[in-house]
């Protein structure tokens, strides 16, 4: 009786307290689950990659900036390469030499560049840095192939221009026409050339008039009218002519019409016996 009565005497752990008004539903949920779920989803290391890479592209041209400026200094000397016929040395330096004193890295070399291209005689300009504070400038200078219209010259590119002394060009064609036919007028010139030289002849000059008539200068003062019509057919026909008929009396003739169908009309010089209409 006595062991029965000890055994339910043992202490029975009391239920555990709840809170006044609550009702237990089961386990609480976790409250950061879904702030888990979304930090786990994003990419860090990328995302770490990406802010790296814009930062360095901010900081980079203000780096840059920085140590250029640093090293920055004054233009201290400019050298003037080229061979110069028109132009001269002297003025190109002393033109280039405005940007003495300015800043090497700041300065703009298609300014240098564009200034001394607005010269008559200069065709083209390189201008590079020298390390640390000098400039190279190389000049091409324009080629002169003739004379043209109105004491201008005309380059080997086809270029028209007037510089203050074209005449030390020396001793060169003379080529005329309309400013929009020279391309024209060139390659006319050049076949004709060519062909007189295969014949012996030298060739003086060529010129178009506006309405298209072409007359040719030799070397020993002939004249050659050919007209607007078969320029190329009255050519050959005069080459010809010259070598069968006039060779010989080249000094006596001043003037040739090759402007006929058949034929040619020769002009002698004043003082020689004028011939007939047509030879």
């Amino acid at each position: 009786m006595l062991e029965t009565l000890l055994i339910r005497s043992r202490a029975v752990p009391p239920d555990p307290p709840r809170r006044r008004g609550a009702t237990s539903l089961g386990p609480e949920k976790d409250r950061f689950g879904v702030l888990k779920a979304v930090l786990s989803a994003v990419p860090w290391l990328q995302a770490g990659m990406g802010i790296a890479i814009l930062l360095a592209a901010g900081l980079v041209p203000w780096a840059t900036g920085k140590v250029l400026a640093a090293m920055d200094q004054k233009i201290q000397a400019i050298d003037v390469h080229g061979d110069f016929v028109g132009d001269n040395r002297t003025a190109i330096e002393r033109q280039a030499g405005q940007w003495i004193g300015k800043s090497y890295f700041s300065t703009d070399l298609s300014d240098i560049k564009a200034d001394l291209e607005a010269r008559p005689w200069v065709e083209t300009v390189a201008v590079r840095r020298e390390w640390p504070g000098r400039l190279e400038i190389d000049i091409r200078e324009k080629k002169p192939l003739a004379y043209w219209t109105d004491g201008r010259l005309v380059s080997r590119t086809g270029e028209v221009f007037q510089p203050p002394n074209p005449e030390v060009a020396g001793r060169l064609p003379r080529l005329a026409g309309p400013d929009e036919r020279i391309r024209d007028v060139i390659a006319m010139a050049r076949t004709m050339s060519d062909n007189l030289l295969e014949h012996g002849l030298g060739f003086s000059g060529l010129s178009l008039e506006r309405r298209g008539a072409w007359t040719l200068s030799l070397a020993n003062g002939i004249e050659v009218v050919l007209g607007r019509d078969q320029v190329e057919k009255r050519f050959e026909r005069f080459i010809t002519v010259y070598e069968n008929r006039l060779v010989s009396r080249s000094d006596e003739v001043s003037r040739v019409d090759a402007r006929y169908t058949n034929g040619v009309a020769v002009q002698w010089k004043p003082e020689q016996v004028a011939s007939g209409p047509k030879t």
